[in-house]
């Protein structure tokens, strides 16, 4: 099991068009496919490598299960490093400090765990205050839950795939249209939209947590950290009896 914690590494390592994406999840919340209801409640930072690598096999899990459930997903802000600057702070400055001379072994590992996943690590520069990505997904959220997940995918390809920075305007656009939000940037043009339904997310669900990502599966069952398939699938089984 993998976990982001609070202060335990630096912020920074942890972390096309609709069409792309495949419905995972059902229009309504009725039952009159037969199939069980599965609902399942993210507390993730757009920032946290180890919820970018959760959400890739939790993703494996539903495309084995879809046609046992209905999936609802909804995702949940957490924050790793609460004051982080907005105009962000160089990533290796923060390995530095943190890791020192096995900098280059953490990176390797990195590097390593996002090729078990079949993705190539290149992460940004940068590192800084993931607030705007929050309220983007909050926003995202409005317009279908389907949107808010191919949002938290797009957003963490970004960041650790493409050196895209989180707090990048232009880059959080960009996901946002490929997942086919719309009037993106007019919400984020005023920074006061959204905030206080993202805190009021974060004291709900992620309040009380030290790590991301954390997953509660229809209100019962709960995982912590970058748990494989198979862990989700069984997760589905028991939170469903």
């Amino acid at each position: 099991m993998r976990l982001a914690t609070l202060n335990k590494f630096p912020p920074s390592i942890f972390f096309q068009k609709a069409s792309r994406y495949p419905r995972i999840m059902s229009q309504s919340a009725s039952n009159s496919s037969g199939k069980k209801q599965i609902r399942i409640d993210i507390s993730s930072d757009t920032i946290c490598m180890w919820c970018f690598v959760g959400k890739r096999n939790l993703d494996k899990a539903i495309s084995t299960a879809k046609d046992r459930y209905n999936f609802e997903i909804r995702w949940h802000p957490f924050f790793l490093d609460p004051s982080a600057p907005k105009e962000g702070t160089k990533i290796m400055t923060l390995f530095g400090q943190r890791f020192g001379s096995r900098t280059d072994a953490v990176l390797n590992q990195l590097r390593e765990t996002l090729r078990d996943v079949g993705l190539e690590f290149n992460i940004c520069d940068l590192s800084g205050n993931t607030l705007d990505s929050h309220r983007l997904i909050h926003f995202a959220g409005q317009q279908g839950l389907d949107k808010q997940h191919n949002l938290a995918e797009e957003l963490f390809l970004g960041y650790f795939t493409k050196a895209k920075y989180i707090g990048d305007r232009e880059f959080l656009l960009e996901c946002a249209e490929k997942v086919g939000v719309e009037g993106a940037a007019e919400f984020l043009q005023d920074p006061n939209n959204g905030v206080k339904e993202v805190y009021e997310d974060l004291h709900k669900y992620s309040a009380g947590l030290t790590g991301v990502p954390n997953y509660v599966i229809n209100g019962k069952k709960k995982l912590n950290g970058a748990q494989p398939p198979e862990v989700f699938l069984r997760a589905f089984e028991a939170a469903a009896n």
